[in-house]
């Protein structure tokens, strides 16, 4: 197997479909950080497999990190060419959704900002969490030059909650308290929940 091309001396790459564009295209961006936080995801599974107890968490990232390529294969798909097909569904939100509920439930609730941090797999959750936000900017600003599967972007929304959600459960798990913003009032409202937001 080949590795290098040279393609990319002049800074240039290929695109789905055989565009060229340069490697600093929006487009390229977009999916370069997705690939970023694919790999910072895969970091964090060889450490939750180390920890005993976490083996249902590290099927999910494992199931997440197949979902990110989907995301990149979208965005790297050209909008409305019929050669290619969109990847990611309305499913893999929902199912990103349903375990974000569950997880929120097995940390204690908080009404005040936390700091990364705690136990070593949370603080790297955390970091994946940033880079989730950082490709979901990437994806907004590509968005805006042109169109593109709407469910990667709420992917990648949902994603970052989730993030958060784990590490805060994975804290909880390994009894490590999360560390509050000691300057910040309350922010989260334990009296408000979701389906009061949207009736």
């Amino acid at each position: 197997m080949q590795i290098y091309t040279r393609v990319g001396d002049k800074g240039e790459t290929k695109t789905i479909g055989g565009k060229t564009v340069f490697k600093d295209d929006a487009r390229v961006e977009a999916y370069g950080t997705i690939d970023e936080l694919n790999s910072f995801i895969g970091l964090a599974r060889v450490k939750v497999d180390a920890i005993e107890g976490l083996e249902s968490l590290s099927e999910e990232l494992l199931e997440i990190q197949h979902l990110l390529f989907d995301c990149g294969n979208d965005i790297a798909t050209p909008a409305g060419d019929e050669r290619y097909s969109y990847r990611t569904s309305a499913e893999a939100v929902e199912w990103l959704e349903a375990r974000i509920d569950e997880h929120a439930q097995e940390a204690p609730e908080i009404e005040t900002f936390i700091l990364p941090g705690g136990s070593e797999i949370s603080a790297m959750l955390h970091v994946c969490r940033t880079i989730c936000r950082r490709a979901e900017r990437r994806i907004v600003t590509f968005m805006q030059i042109e169109a593109t599967n709407p469910f990667a972007l709420k992917f990648i929304n949902r994603l970052s909650d989730y993030l958060f959600a784990i590490a805060r459960s994975t804290n909880a798990k390994l009894g490590q308290k999360d560390v509050a913003y000691e300057r910040g009032g309350n922010v989260f409202h334990l009296d408000i929940s979701k389906e009061d937001i949207f009736d």
